[in-house]
């Protein structure tokens, strides 16, 4: 394998392959599993992760799960893996969008029809239009450079946060190519290390000039006037604009607008849930303790402390310059209900 060719997850001889987050950058190991039981553990114990990745995956887990189950079974097999596969992770829209996808498919079904390949059919379009959606995501997010930049960037939006290139990672990423951005800042992004782990490990395969620095020193780079755009993804977004994002973001929100820098998010527009009004109305998934008390399986502080572990906070609408989708660039103020 060339160090450049690397995925998240593909779908092949009838099995999922995905590539196990928790062992980079140290290692690249790939798992192949046909068990959809296997693909829940690995989305809850974040293996794979991102939310566009996270809807792919559980679109194939839930077909899988119908594969030569018989007629008189299938209708409580697919309502059991369903289930399952719904309460993984409870904070990123795109999980319930494909799982709702394939269910829509699963109803409008006839019972003489070959329930396995027809989801199997809607799960690799949700992979193939999330591709599409990432390229245009890159193209689109260009328009937001003005000069040659120093970029910030929190979490992990990648190809192995999605199906194809990546969301915020892949604006830079093409940016960088068009000579508009001369340096990136990761956040280390703790407790689980998503930006020192996996968005390092994919700027060093990109060529991309970075550093990585622990998530309390961006004040310092703002204070030094060393960022020029703050550019990050989202795991649900409100209809008035408010996002979810990985804990810290509303941080970053808070510095650029204190220092009059801008703050972009960039996400498909399945991250979009219309069916919510503000912020508010996103739960926000909390995580086991044991994240804070260990690092690679080394403990840190002992088991005994209180711990605060939310995996994302929100981000009002009002410190957004703008929501970068595949279809335009919106800006604030937003109203996703009326479109």
């Amino acid at each position: 394998m060339n160090s450049k060719e690397y995925f998240s997850l593909k779908f092949e001889n009838d099995e999922l392959i995905f590539l196990d987050q928790t062992k980079l950058p140290l290692e690249e190991i790939y798992h192949a599993t046909s068990d959809y039981e296997r693909i829940a553990n690995a989305i809850e114990r974040l293996e794979i992760r991102g939310a566009p990745a996270i809807g792919i995956a559980a679109a194939y887990a839930l077909a899988l799960a119908t594969k030569n189950v018989k007629k008189e079974s299938i209708n409580n097999t697919f309502a059991s893996a369903f289930e399952r596969l719904k309460n993984t992770r409870p904070t990123a829209v795109n999980l319930f969008f494909s799982l709702n996808e394939l269910k829509n498919v699963y109803q409008n079904s006839d019972a003489s029809n070959d329930i396995y390949n027809l989801l199997l059919s809607k799960a690799i379009d949700i992979h193939n239009d999330d591709v599409k959606k990432c390229e245009s995501i890159g193209k689109n997010g260009l328009k937001i450079f003005n000069k040659k930049s120093i970029v910030l960037t929190h979490c992990n939006t990648g190809k192995l946060a999605t199906g194809g290139e990546g969301t915020a990672f892949n604006i830079i990423k093409q940016a960088y190519k068009k000579d508009l951005v001369e340096f990136v800042y990761a956040d280390e992004t703790r407790p689980l290390l998503q930006g020192s782990r996996l968005t390092a490990f994919e700027f060093e395969k990109e060529g991309i000039p970075f550093a990585v620095q622990t998530d309390s020193s961006a004040a310092s780079l703002f204070s030094a006037g060393k960022i020029d755009i703050v550019i990050v993804g989202a795991d649900r977004i409100a209809s008035n604009g408010d996002i979810a994002n990985k804990i810290g973001t509303y941080n970053l929100a808070v510095l650029c607008s204190f220092h009059n820098v801008p703050f972009y998010i960039a996400a498909p527009t399945t991250t979009i849930d219309k069916n919510i009004k503000t912020g508010n109305d996103i739960k926000i998934e909390y995580r086991k303790s044991e994240e804070l008390f260990n690092i690679n399986g080394q403990k840190i502080i002992p088991n005994k402390f209180n711990t605060y572990t939310p995996a994302f906070d929100v981000t009002p609408s009002n410190l957004i310059k703008g929501i970068i989708t595949e279809e335009k660039i919106c800006e604030y103020p937003y109203n996703f209900s009326n479109e």
